[in-house]
């Protein structure tokens, strides 16, 4: 069927289709976190943006494309979690803005929408960057514009394989992304969703929104309601080493075999994910092509009956936890209005009672992997009765959510741009009440200059960082976010990453450590450190943060 025209109903359908889409593969797009560190998230964000804009659209009743997308666009405002989630949020915030007032389009004012929601996403960021998410709707807006398409299947079909043409780019224009040998992950997520636009449109697909709960990055399979219907059961995801020119004739090969499927091919290699019911066939024809690698196949269907069996454990405790969160605001709504208020964001119960103790007032509970959205932290800034209130975001791939938030909400909001819990710590104790808003803005901003982080995790596969070759398993050690050393022992590891940090003028170490850290290490790491840095004070706190096993800091 052509589609010269179409209308709210007809979006409604394409965007719906898309939110499911990138639901399935959110996973896959997590994975092509460049860097190998356990807290890739950049699927996980824009999947849970996407799925709370469709939500806001769940139950319209118009065909009216402009006030669909306007809708769209607000839900996606309010549900943006992470840097790709908040820049997904202005795409769509753009693409209302150009289909404003329409009640159905033609292939001209959709490809106006394109256009806006390009500009919109460069204007959300500070310092653009290409060969990101930003290069593929560029490339989106700029194929729309130039189409000479009549039908809206054709114009969609043109504007999805342009922006295919741009993300296969983008490791040419990130050395980054060209090292980890991976396709950028935010331009993935956003490739899904117009590939997922299109296949409505072409299909005639009536979507219905699936009501799937996006699981922590690294998990294979997100969690789900007992209704779903796993219809290929084996998620399958290997690398082919050969031509990556052959990917799409491959990919054709394969398409019958499953869903979820992505094929990317870039240099000397193919990556591949798909659902099926037939690894062994879907790995013959792979073999064909090139040697294997990497090769990982999980039983979604066994999977799903496990996460059955411990949500229905864990509802119970879940309701009373939300019943004492409630109790908790209220008495925050009650208290009298004080001058300042201040909101942070951690994980680990540790981290959090030392938040509290410092004087922070909500502690919204997320960081790595798990990035609140601008609705969580505007949520937070409402049970605060304060003039002034200050947000430590902790992780750069909050801040921009967080200044979402201050630009919606009519309260008095500085976000301090924190992106390490030891950093939101420093500005907690540092922070004068007896100055002004922006003195004290302005000296946390001179504070977190003054504050080394460096922390200790693992890899989640193999590559190679700058020069490094790292195994899966590997104990990783950071320092402002960048792999520094390699080794076996975490505590080891831990110790070079401190002799990278520290410096004549140093006067303490402070070391948070992680849940699966126990007691008796830490105090034993304790000591060590004790008798190397005699001239320096040492504190450990039990932070029983996820994921990381040490978070350490010197100042």
């Amino acid at each position: 069927m052509e589609y010269t025209k179409i209308n709210g109903h007809d979006f409604y359908n394409m965007v719906v289709n898309a939110s499911n889409r990138l639901l399935e593969q959110s996973d896959f797009v997590n994975a092509l976190n460049v860097f190998p560190v356990p807290d890739g998230d950049t699927g996980t964000n824009m999947s849970m943006t996407f799925k709370a804009a469709v939500k806001e659209i769940e139950n319209i009743n118009t065909d009216s494309i402009g006030e669909v997308s306007k809708k769209l666009a607000k839900g996606a405002l309010m549900g943006a979690r992470g840097n790709s989630g908040v820049i997904l949020s202005q795409i769509l915030r753009g693409i209302s803005k150009g289909l404003e007032g329409k009640k159905e389009v033609d292939v001209i004012e959709f490809a106006i929408g394109f256009l806006e929601g390009s500009k919109s996403a460069y204007k959300a960021v500070m310092r653009p960057t290409e060969g990101t998410i930003l290069s593929v709707i560029r490339a989106a807006a700029d194929a729309a514009i130039a189409s000479e398409a009549k039908d809206i299947v054709s114009f969609m079909e043109e504007v999805t394989i342009k922006s295919k043409d741009m993300l296969d780019r983008t490791p040419e224009m990130l050395p980054a992304l060209k090292k980890a040998k991976v396709v950028d992950s935010g331009g993935m997520g956003l490739y899904i969703i117009l590939k997922g636009m299109h296949e409505a449109l072409k299909e005639e697909i009536k979507a219905e929104i699936k009501d799937i709960k996006i699981g922590i990055p690294g998990n294979t399979l997100a969690q789900a309601t007992e209704d779903i219907e796993i219809k290929f059961g084996y998620c399958t995801e290997f690398i082919i080493l050969g031509d990556a020119k052959r990917a799409k004739k491959f990919q054709n090969e394969i398409e019958s075999l499953g869903d979820s499927m992505i094929v990317v091919g870039y240099d000397d290699v193919i990556k591949v994910h798909i659902h099926t019911n037939d690894p062994g066939l879907v790995l013959s024809k792979a073999v064909a092509i090139g040697e294997l690698s990497k090769i990982k196949i999980d039983n979604m269907r066994e999977e799903h009956r496990e996460i059955l069996m411990n949500a229905k454990d864990k509802e119970l405790n879940n309701d009373n936890i939300e019943e004492n969160n409630l109790q908790n605001e209220d008495e925050i709504l009650d208290d009298e209005k004080k001058k300042y208020g201040f909101i942070t964001v951690a994980m680990g119960d540790g981290i959090s009672s030392i938040f509290k103790d410092l004087g922070i007032d909500y502690v919204i509970e997320g960081g790595q992997t798990m990035n609140p959205s601008t609705q969580d932290i505007l949520d937070a800034v409402n049970k605060i009765n304060a003039e002034h209130i200050f947000i430590m975001p902790n992780n750069k791939n909050i801040i921009m959510a967080a200044n979402q938030a201050a630009e919606i909400s009519d309260k008095d909001i500085r976000v301090v741009p924190t992106t390490t819990i030891p950093q939101g710590i420093a500005c907690a104790t540092m922070f004068n009440f007896d100055s002004e808003p922006e003195d004290n803005f302005n000296n946390l901003k001179n504070t977190i200059e003054e504050v080394k982080t460096g922390s200790v995790t693992y890899a989640v596969r193999d590559t190679e960082i700058d020069g490094i070759d790292i195994k899966e398993g590997n104990m990783l050690g950071l320092v402002e976010g960048k792999i520094k050393e390699v080794g076996e022992d975490k505590k080891t590891v831990a110790n070079k990453v401190l002799d990278d940090m520290i410096d004549d003028e140093c006067e303490l170490i402070t070391v948070y450590y992680g849940e699966e850290v126990t007691d008796e290490e830490a105090s034993g790491f304790q000591l060590e450190l004790q008798g190397k840095y005699e001239e320096l004070d040492i504190q450990f706190y039990k932070g029983n943060q996820p994921l990381y096993y040490f978070l350490m800091s010197v100042e």
